[in-house]
């Protein structure tokens, strides 16, 4: 779907995208990660034309970019940065002057195109007030209604959840969702690492133009070799495991260097009863933490 190989941008001396390999499978809810000034808007901008590399290979649908800019560009719907809109207007007439410079369709179809992708994000019941009173989040929302509107088959965002309240940040992780799971391959850059880490099954992390690591959320997310539990046993819990017990905080205790299939067999062979059970596992903000920090001294 994306794929770049040694993608370089430099500005006169500074290099600002450094030899990035990056690689997004169809399907994938892919999250681009890294500190401010580490590339990633750059990098986006290149790969949806914006800014042309100095150095490197772009595909997107398997085709070379940018020399397959006019087929498929029109595949992707993007929301980057602000979105930009006719300010006097509302947001329901930005729509249709943005759907009216599309190709095909009838006035009534198009009319119902964005009828549908006002209530997919929410804004259905939008007034006709104009788009400068809106607020970030009425925006944001706007800004991803315009990107669905020609049924994409990548989605590119920046941000999306900016400027949105927490029940609005839930609705567009549900909403990305179902568009994901509907076919539609997900590319966003975020700094909100806890709905990257819900949402995404895929990530790259980027830092000083360089990625670091790019990998299944999940491998990334390795066990840390703890084990969390809860008992009313207590005393009986720390007699059967002895040292293997790190931590305990009334009937909450930690485990180190035992797996958890045999931390609770050697617990219930005991007669300890437990209530609860968790093998401990590194965040994603854990990972990027180390990895960009480490990648200060490369």
């Amino acid at each position: 779907m994306i794929r770049t190989e040694g993608l370089t941008k430099r500005y006169g001396r500074l290099t600002v995208v450094d030899s990035l390999d990056l690689g997004v499978q169809e399907g994938d809810i892919y999250g681009f990660l890294g500190p401010n000034g580490s590339g990633k808007s750059t990098t986006v901008r290149m790969l949806l034309g914006l800014v042309f590399p100095s150095a490197g290979r772009m595909e997107l649908f398997g085709e070379k970019m940018p020399h397959s800019a006019r087929t498929a560009l029109p595949q992707i719907g993007a929301l980057i940065e602000s979105p930009a809109f006719y300010q006097r207007s509302s947001g329901r007439r930005n729509l249709h002057m943005l759907d009216a410079a599309g190709p095909g369709g009838t006035r009534r179809d198009r009319r119902e195109r964005v009828e549908e992708v006002l209530r997919e994000v929410g804004m259905d019941t939008v007034d006709a007030r104009p788009v400068k009173a809106y607020s970030l989040g009425m925006k944001q929302r706007l800004g991803l209604a315009a990107a669905l509107l020609r049924q994409p088959r990548l989605l590119v965002l920046d941000e999306p959840t900016n400027g949105l309240d927490p029940a609005g940040v839930r609705e567009m992780r549900d909403l990305l969702g179902k568009l994901n799971a509907a076919g539609t391959t997900v590319f966003l850059s975020s700094h909100q690492l806890n709905e990257v880490e819900s949402l995404c099954t895929r990530v790259g992390i980027v830092s000083h133009g360089r990625m670091v690591v790019q990998d299944e959320v999940a491998t990334l997310r390795r066990p840390t070799g703890r084990v969390r539990f809860r008992t009313a046993d207590v005393d009986a819990a720390v007699g059967v495991l002895g040292d293997a017990v790190v931590s305990r905080d009334g009937d909450g205790l930690i485990a180190e260097g035992i797996a958890p299939d045999v931390l609770n067999r050697r617990l219930v062979e005991a007669g300890v009863r437990v209530s609860e059970l968790i093998e401990e596992r590194r965040t994603l903000e854990e990972v990027f933490l180390s990895m960009t920090e480490s990648s200060v001294f490369a």
